[in-house]
């Protein structure tokens, strides 16, 4: 496990690439880093039909959509249940190729037996190693997942592994602001690639 970088790459190094974004369950909110991300920086949001009831299938699809309308090479920056779906599609898609690296926020434990029934379609958790570079940030408080989990998932995937101390779901709730931080090791992540 490692602790944040301080220092950040220069821009032109991420512009090379398209960030796109995956929100989790219910969408990120106007005061998660994620939507502040897609004003400051012009990251994209990839958008899903249902919010409400997410399917794990109609999730894969519409994230595999994106990724073939560019041929840029794409970031995905995921949150929550988006992290999930990085999984999900990695796992089963062939046009992995296409994604250059992961950074992946606060995975959930779909698997504990306290999630909302809405998210009973994303069991089991899909378990294979990423194809790409990546990397998964953790909150040892983060009541949707706990640090062990969390760690136990990052090394399924093949992620390193950061955490960022007690910050909640690592969402809007939890103060993280620009998140300058989460830039930064977006841009260590892309160092790597």
């Amino acid at each position: 496990m490692t602790t944040p970088p301080s220092t950040s790459l220069p821009a032109s190094r991420l512009s090379v690439f398209r960030v796109l974004l995956l929100p989790g369950w219910l969408d990120s909110d106007a005061a998660h880093w994620q939507s502040r991300w897609e004003r400051l920086h012009g990251d994209h949001r990839v958008t899903q039909d249902d919010w409400q009831w997410p399917k794990r299938g109609d999730w894969m699809a519409r994230l595999e959509d994106v990724l073939l309308q560019d041929d840029t090479p794409a970031v995905l920056v995921a949150h929550s249940l988006g992290c999930q779906l990085v999984a999900a599609w990695a796992a089963h898609s062939r046009h992995t190729a296409r994604v250059a690296a992961a950074l992946l926020v606060a995975p959930p434990d779909v698997e504990r037996e306290d999630m909302p029934p809405q998210l009973a379609p994303w069991r089991p958790i899909v378990r294979a190693r990423l194809p790409f570079p990546s990397t998964a940030v953790v909150s040892r408080d983060d009541p949707y997942c706990a640090p062990e989990r969390a760690a136990e998932m990052a090394v399924q995937w093949g992620c390193e592994l950061v955490s960022v101390g007690d910050r909640g779901h690592l969402n809007g709730e939890s103060g993280l602001g620009d998140w300058p931080e989460g830039r930064a090791l977006l841009d260590a992540l892309l160092a790597r690639t």
